[in-house]
């Protein structure tokens, strides 16, 4: 990350034909954990996601873990899989339930997210989950009643259940009790409806979460050499809270979010995760136009005369288009 857009990465060199002046571009790393690299990133994952999403209202969603589970899972990160297992043996049971005839099968996306605001280890999944479900017989059922506290107990029950089967009964019973006895109404579950939200809004907020880096650059205000300060806002309250670390405390607080190599960070479930006999009478979300057209703002070039409003092909000299000329890979 720290030698991305230097020659340490490589370079291409563009000419222009007129007056044969050239600029250098050097390659960027292609981290997700780079601010610059992740934000890309993120970009091209929401359109892929879009691509997949049906023209129907959906629900925001949010799972989350009690303090005492975040270590588990900080101390073996392959156990994250675990999270989205038990978010879809809620949802899916959840749906099955209302009727079993049917089969209900919702569609929805999970996103994990490693972090809050404060950049602390808290693990939670962000959910994009359509409201109605296609059946059997029934092209698709609306559904806008969706309960928390069913919701809450269904996903405590799911999570710690598979946690004992992981660790067996004889370790994880002891924290599986304590845990039951602390949370009598289930792990917390945000699935408020949002009624102000047009649906294109909604996917975006979400989709946002994709490939969203750890920390933005503005968020430092410091750095002396050896002291990093950076400043959050709460959640609870929305209260600005500046703190000051070690550099290398400050490191640690961060890679320990970078996502263990071909761990699937955002996973489809239901109609979402492949074709419902259904499927072709459903519309989508993103005409296929509208996909290409946002394709193209995902392109090197596009993106900064989006983002910048300067075209970084144009000769400085004559204004001309410059073109491809050489490339160089260490």
């Amino acid at each position: 990350m720290i030698d991305c857009q230097t020659s340490a990465m490589g370079y291409s060199i563009y000419e222009c034909p007129e007056c044969h002046s050239h600029i250098t571009v050097y390659n960027s790393c292609k981290s997700r954990f780079c601010n610059s690299c992740g934000t890309q990133y993120s970009k091209k994952r929401a359109l892929a996601v879009s691509k997949k999403v049906y023209h129907c209202s959906h629900r925001h969603m949010v799972f989350t873990i009690p303090q005492e589970l975040r270590v588990v899972f900080l101390r073996d990160r392959t156990l994250l899989g675990l999270l989205f297992k038990a978010v879809q043996q809620t949802l899916l049971g959840w749906f099955h339930k209302l009727n079993k005839s049917e089969n209900l099968t919702p569609g929805f996306i999970s996103v994990l997210h490693t972090y809050g605001r404060s950049c602390a280890w808290n693990p939670h999944i962000h959910v994009l989950c359509t409201e109605g479900a296609m059946g059997q017989t029934c092209i698709f059922r609306i559904v806008k009643h969706i309960s928390f506290l069913a919701l809450r107990k269904r996903f405590q029950a799911a999570l710690l259940s598979l946690l004992e089967k992981h660790f067996g009964k004889k370790d994880f019973r002891p924290l599986k009790n304590h845990i039951y006895a602390n949370t009598q109404n289930g792990f917390y579950v945000y699935a408020k409806t949002n009624k102000n939200t047009s649906n294109k809004d909604l996917v975006k907020y979400i989709l946002r979460y994709t490939g969203k880096p750890v920390m933005a650059e503005s968020r430092i205000t410091e750095y002396d050499g050896e002291f990093v300060t950076f400043f959050y806002h709460r959640h609870e309250d929305g209260v600005k809270v500046v703190q000051k670390l070690h550099a290398y405390d400050f490191i640690k607080l961060l890679i320990r979010h970078i996502p263990n190599r071909n761990f699937k960070m955002i996973r489809y479930y239901g109609i979402y995760s492949k074709k419902h006999k259904h499927h072709d009478k459903m519309f989508k979300l993103f005409s296929d136009m509208k996909i290409k057209f946002m394709k193209t703002l995902t392109y090197w070039r596009t993106s900064l005369v989006h983002d910048f409003n300067k075209d970084p092909l144009l000769c400085p000299s004559c204004g001309s288009t410059m073109i491809f000329s050489s490339a160089f890979f260490p």
